[in-house]
């Protein structure tokens, strides 16, 4: 999947950046190893901590005090500000912005059980007729905490084929 939204992304002039928690890293994995994907890639910001997601990415401090870090919103901000922090004036806004936040395990994170995750994608107004749009989808997974992690990369990449042209 990762190849055919790079080809896509490559043809039709857009950009993806990505933050990530939970995933630390895997999401940028799947497109830089492929390779040109510098054509289309343009970096993820790993912002593990919340704090950092507030201070890096400008996710709300209150919804991060009030929900944590796993919610759906704080997903949907991720995705927002990640497109907006790696966006150039040569880009033209034409970056599609992807986040990962949620619970790895082994076990829970307070009362956020191991499995729950939220993903981000923020489409730019140039994919959906004039109208920029944020997603948040809830997964609920199980397996280890790797197979977690690996499930979460996989869902984004099937949500961006699904919400964009490139399907």
């Amino acid at each position: 999947m990762a190849v055919a939204i790079l080809d896509d992304c490559r043809k039709a002039g857009v950009k993806i950046a990505a933050a990530e928690s939970l995933t630390g890293g895997l999401l940028a994995d799947a497109f830089v190893r492929i390779p040109g994907a510098s054509d289309v890639f343009l970096g993820s910001a790993v912002t593990y901590d919340i704090a950092a997601k507030a201070s890096i990415l400008g996710v709300d401090a209150d919804l991060l005090e009030r929900e944590g870090a796993v919610h759906p919103e704080v997903a949907r901000q991720m995705a927002q500000s990640t497109a907006k922090l790696y966006n150039q004036p040569k880009y033209d806004g034409r970056v599609i912005g992807l986040s990962t936040t949620g619970v790895a395990g082994p076990g829970p994170d307070g009362d956020k059980p191991a499995g729950l995750v939220y993903i981000g994608v923020a489409i730019p107004p140039s994919l959906k007729a004039g109208q920029a749009r944020a997603h948040a989808f809830e997964l609920r997974l199980s397996g280890s905490r790797e197979r977690i992690r690996h499930l979460t990369v996989l869902n984004v990449l099937a949500n961006v084929r699904r919400l964009t042209w490139l399907n």
